[in-house]
């Protein structure tokens, strides 16, 4: 599944008057949810993951988000790059019919998170099921943030797509706010392509492995002032690459000195297993960035173009990502401008800590 793509803006995190380890209420112990509906729960571990993918495919099957999560996706939300804790519900069979991850990513500094995602079999909803699992996340959730032994502003989060009114109206009844909202959008790639010309000493050039961490430092640099954004350690930039596109990513550099210089960056990815559930087949802009010092000089316009020729040499019909609605920087506006239109949208609720 797709994460955003967006420019820097504003950052912002919840006022901190209180240590986290007061301000959380993280419960000092947290017993498992009672049978609820006849399902019964426990904790989940690796060694759950041929299950769960049944359950998510069972449970997107039934939904039809436009986009599926493969097996690789899954098996990096049991990764190292953060402290998780993962809860599952079995029917009196086994079978596993909910489940519920709460992650905390190990790098973050001056905000920490705390996500959590997860679902209900069809055949499972309408027993309060969910509830008892929201509950046991936003409890072990504080319990995360604060065994972080760090002492920063943080939030526990969730994220809604349009179109899933049960799940707004549950996370809302138990304390959350929509804080962010993103849109999805796409441009259609038959379309002739912009041409644009760069100063002279700024080059778009291929992505490649060498450049990879200088590009991870560029990014923390680009995107330090936005909101909500949290620098990547070496660990965590590596981390969802199972989708990752080198031959569709590029990096824009300025040879202007005796030093060559990362001035922007776009890394896309192949999310194949979303194309039958889209209606059409795309090339994906993970992350876009631009430095400060190179802003308003046509390089977030060279590195989307040449990404968009790379896809279309592939045969892709769309280009996609996801955009901060309220980015602050003029990044709808460039995406607009660049062809590319408004499919759906989602929203992040929140818990301000």
């Amino acid at each position: 599944m797709p994460s955003p793509a967006t420019f820097p803006d504003d950052a912002a995190g919840p006022a901190v008057a209180q240590p986290l380890a007061v301000r959380a209420q993280a419960p000092a112990a947290l017993p498992l949810p009672a049978p609820v509906g006849g399902l019964t729960f426990a904790t989940l571990d690796p060694g759950d993951l041929t299950d769960l993918s049944g359950l998510v495919s069972r449970i997107e099957d039934a939904d039809n988000p436009p986009y599926r999560t493969s097996d690789e996706e899954l098996a990096e939300y049991f990764g190292d790059t953060h402290h998780w804790a993962a809860l599952g519900a079995r029917d009196v069979d086994g079978v596993l019919r909910a489940f519920g991850f709460v992650r905390v990513r190990t790098g973050d500094t001056t905000l920490l998170r705390a996500f959590c995602s997860g679902g209900v079999d069809p055949v499972a909803r309408g027993r309060g099921v969910g509830s008892a699992l929201l509950d046991w996340q936003v409890a072990r959730g504080r319990q995360l943030l604060v065994a972080t032994g760090k002492d920063a502003p943080a939030r526990v989060v969730v994220h809604v797509d349009d179109g899933m009114p049960t799940l707004s109206d549950l996370v809302t009844s138990r304390g959350f706010t929509p804080r962010r909202w993103y849109t999805e959008m796409r441009r259609d790639l038959s379309l002739p392509l912009p041409e644009v010309q760069l100063d002279r000493l700024l080059t778009v050039e291929p992505w490649s492995a060498d450049l990879d961490d200088a590009v991870r430092r560029a990014h923390n640099r680009a995107f330090a002032d936005h909101w909500g954004s949290q620098p990547h350690t070496p660990e965590s930039w590596q981390e969802s690459r199972t989708h990752f596109a080198p031959q569709w990513s590029f990096v824009a550099l300025d040879r202007s000195s005796d030093r060559t210089q990362v001035a922007g960056y776009l890394m896309s990815a192949r999310y194949e297993q979303d194309w039958p559930a889209l209606g059409w087949t795309e090339g994906y802009t993970d992350l876009i960035g631009v430095l400060p010092e190179w802003r308003g000089r046509r390089l977030a316009s060279a590195l989307l173009t040449a990404a968009m020729a790379a896809y279309r040499a592939d045969g892709m019909e769309y280009a996609g990502l996801d955009v901060d609605s309220d980015n602050l920087t003029g990044a709808v506006g460039l995406y607009a401008k660049l062809g590319y239109e408004p499919t759906r949208t989602s929203a992040m609720y929140s818990i301000e800590i």
